[in-house]
């Protein structure tokens, strides 16, 4: 007789009208500086097709590319539907109507980005578009090149004046950037001085795109707009938090990239610190962009020094054979750590965090695990505890078990999991990330975008940790494809009576 039981929540009501009604996105025209690049072939371009077949872009929008090698436009085009063929959402799909429609709008502008006469052909494209597309002298720029460049980008957009301060009431000038943004706290502050020459803080749309992804973005809406949870949310009631970023993929053809960055600075700084800042923050005075970052920041500043005992470092077999990694690297595919907070409401509630690479399956999750209940009514079996899990990926949605007594007249105990899907609950897919990310830009909203401090506190946190390992000559451990890391990952947690959640 199975103890176990799985409840499916099939749907959810949906008000007529919103709670928080999201700002309609400006005119615009979109410049993608790496327009032939993986990022935007992968990601971005599929992203403004769904937008545009959802009917969610501007009526006055374009996009223009700009690169070494967008000398032609038509075949700029053909390129761009292949890859939204195979890469977008739509599986090959493609509603042709709507890809005509849109891509009708894409223009290209070939040039070196240290070339200022390729600047003044896009000044000169940018001007055209405007009378074309009536964009209004509004500029979104998308710098999806390597952070390195940046700099130059935007000081050869400033002297061939296509960067407005925002005082500038009549049009407008924003800059997302891509991450890393930075390798350390040194060269993250470096970067961020740089930027700040051109660009005022308002301006700057530091993308993290975990932060789009439909189950995160809840985290807040979750916490406190339900009076059952945000009471429960501390010390007094939750016994620990498990943090899982697990990829089953392993490192390939970008075996330079990673062996310079590893899952330390590439998952952990960004992705799982914002995810987080969102479950320890406290309360926003609103939702406006800065008031919900700053919280942010306080939460991340609140995480205490992690001691080299409470980290583990792992590098699955046959990494160093990838092309590009050195034979002597030790660079962390796998990292897990067991965080504490130095805050009244988590006050002594241990966080266990790990992220990697060739692991088991893909899954990235955060399980809130509440307090036992006393033992004394029920016998001497152990019952399980209560677990909240926010599934970000592959399934977004949100699980709640619990016991509950099974049919019969013996009392026995079952674990019950109730489980909540997006797409099937409210009857739709939640959309990529990028396409709120690139809503959100045009917008002007800033909420999902991390700020210079937060990047700074994340840095400042991180830093030592990563340092203490690189400065060190201990091999680092190995753990085979398939496995969750090295067994001293296991160990982290079993130290303290728990055990990691499957993957999956």
């Amino acid at each position: 007789m199975s103890e176990n039981a799985t409840i499916q929540i099939q749907s959810g009501s949906v008000p007529e009208d919103p709670n928080v009604k999201a700002t309609k996105p400006q005119s615009c025209v979109l410049v993608i500086f790496g327009i032939t690049g993986d990022l935007a072939r992968r990601k971005l371009i599929p992203a403004l097709y769904h937008l545009a077949k959802a009917n969610a872009l501007p009526e006055n929008f374009a996009v223009v590319g700009f690169s070494r090698s967008a000398k032609d436009k038509e075949a700029l085009r053909e390129r761009l539907y292949e890859s939204a063929q195979t890469l977008s959402r739509s599986k090959g799909n493609i509603d042709r109507e709507v890809w005509d429609k849109f891509i009708a709008k894409v223009d290209c502008v070939a040039g070196s980005g240290d070339d200022p006469g390729a600047y003044a052909r896009l000044r000169e494209k940018l001007a055209q578009v405007d009378e074309e597309f009536g964009t209004q002298g509004n500029r979104l720029y998308y710098l999806s090149v390597a952070p390195r460049l940046f700099p130059m980008i935007l000081n050869q957009l400033q002297d061939a004046g296509m960067i407005y301060p925002p005082s500038q009431t009549d049009r407008w000038a924003r800059v997302i950037v891509e991450k890393p943004f930075g390798h350390d706290r040194a060269s993250a502050e470096s970067l961020n001085s740089l930027v700040a020459e051109v660009l005022e803080e308002r301006q700057t749309y530091r993308i993290d795109h975990y932060l789009g992804k439909e189950t995160v973005q809840n985290i807040l809406a979750f916490r406190f707009a339900n009076a059952i949870f945000e009471p429960l949310w501390n010390y007094k009631y939750i016994d620990h938090i498990q943090v899982t970023a697990a990829e089953g993929l392993q490192v390939k053809g970008r075996g330079a990239f990673y062996d310079q960055t590893g899952v330390g600075r590439d998952i952990i700084q960004n992705h799982l610190l914002q995810i987080l800042a969102l479950v320890l923050m406290e309360p926003p005075v609103s939702l406006d962009g800065d008031h919900v970052r700053d919280q942010k920041v306080q939460a991340i500043r609140s995480l205490a020094p992690v001691p080299a005992e409470d980290v583990v470092f792992g590098q699955y077999e046959g990494y160093k054979e990838v092309e590009g990694v050195a034979q002597d690297s030790r660079t962390p595919t796998f990292m897990a750590m067991k965080l504490k907070v130095n805050n009244w409401r988590w006050n002594g509630v241990p966080i266990y965090m790990r992220a990697g690479k060739a692991m088991e399956g893909r899954d990235t999750e955060v399980a809130i695990h509440f307090k036992p209940v006393p033992n004394y009514l029920f016998g001497d079996k152990a019952l399980k505890p209560n677990v909240l899990v926010l599934q970000i990926q592959p399934n977004e949605g949100i699980s709640l078990h619990f016991s509950s007594k099974v049919p019969g007249e013996d009392i026995r105990i079952g674990h019950v999991e109730m489980q909540m899907r997006y797409s099937e609950a409210f009857d739709r897919q939640p959309g990529d990330a990028y396409e709120r990310l690139l809503l959100d830009g045009m917008r002007g909203d800033t909420t999902l975008f991390a700020r210079r401090d937060e990047v700074d506190e994340a840095w400042a946190w991180i830093d030592p940790i990563l340092k203490g390992w690189e400065g060190g000559q201990e091999p680092i451990p190995t753990y085979a494809v398939g496995e969750n890391g090295p067994e001293s990952a296991a160990k982290l947690v079993e130290r303290d009576g728990y055990n990691w959640r499957p993957i999956g």
